[in-house]
C-alpha cells in the first residue's frame, strides 16, 4: 500500500544552522562523509581502527557526544581514522553507515568503532544521554586502550584549547520544507 510513497532524502535542517556542529568535529580531525560512496570507501579502505561519529542536531546528547570524542582524541592512543556522517543532513550516507552496525537500531548521536567493516564497540544515544563529556570520553579512552594503536593526540593541545563546543537545541534549528 505504501510502496509508491516518495520520501525526500535531502537535508532536514538548514545547512548554515548545523555548520557549527560539523565544524566541532572537523576541527578535531574528523573527515565528513557526504555520500554513500565515501562511506563505503572509508569502511573498505581504512587499515586499522575506524572511529565513526553519527552527528546530530540534538543539543542534549550530541552536545555531550561531540565534546566527548574531541576530549577522548586527546589521549595517547587513538583510532587510525575518524569519520562522521550527519543524521538528518546527508541521509543516504548516514543510512549506509548505519548498515555497517548490524542489528543495531538507528541512533543519533552515536559513536562506533569498526575494524575491517565489523563493529567492535558502540555507544548509542541511550549510552550518551544524561552523561557528561568526561564520562563518555572515559569510556572511549578505555576502548582506545584496548583496540587502538595510533599515537595520539589527534590535534595539538593548543588546537584543542581553541575549539568551541556547540550546545544548540535541535528544536530551535529551522527545519527545511
Amino acid at each position: 500500500m505504501f510502496n509508491n510513497l516518495s520520501v525526500r532524502k535531502g537535508p532536514m535542517y538548514d545547512p548554515a544552522a548545523v555548520q557549527p556542529m560539523r565544524d566541532e568535529l572537523t576541527s578535531t580531525g574528523f573527515e565528513e562523509l557526504l555520500t554513500v560512496e565515501q562511506v563505503d570507501a572509508a569502511v573498505r579502505d581504512t587499515n586499522g581502527l575506524l572511529l565513526v561519529m553519527v552527528n546530530s542536531v540534538c543539543g542534549c546528547a550530541a552536545g555531550s557526544a561531540r565534546p566527548a570524542v574531541a576530549l577522548a582524541l586527546q589521549h595517547g592512543v587513538i583510532p587510525d581514522r575518524m569519520v562522521t556522517v550527519f543524521a538528518g543532513q546527508e541521509r543516504d550516507a548516514t543510512d549506509r553507515m548505519r548498515s555497517y552496525f548490524k542489528d543495531i537500531p538507528p541512533s543519533s548521536p552515536s559513536i562506533a568503532l569498526l575494524r575491517g567493516g565489523k563493529l567492535e564497540f558502540m555507544l548509542q544515544r541511550h549510552d550518551i544521554e544524561g552523561r557528561s563529556a568526561e564520562e563518555i570520553a572515559a569510556d572511549l579512552r578505555e576502548m582506545f586502550d584496548t583496540l587502538a594503536t595510533r599515537k595520539g593526540p589527534a590535534i595539538s593541545p593548543e588546537e584543542y584549547a581553541e575549539r568551541e563546543n556547540v550546545q544548540a537545541c535541535g528544536s530551535r534549528i529551522p527545519r527545511m520544507n
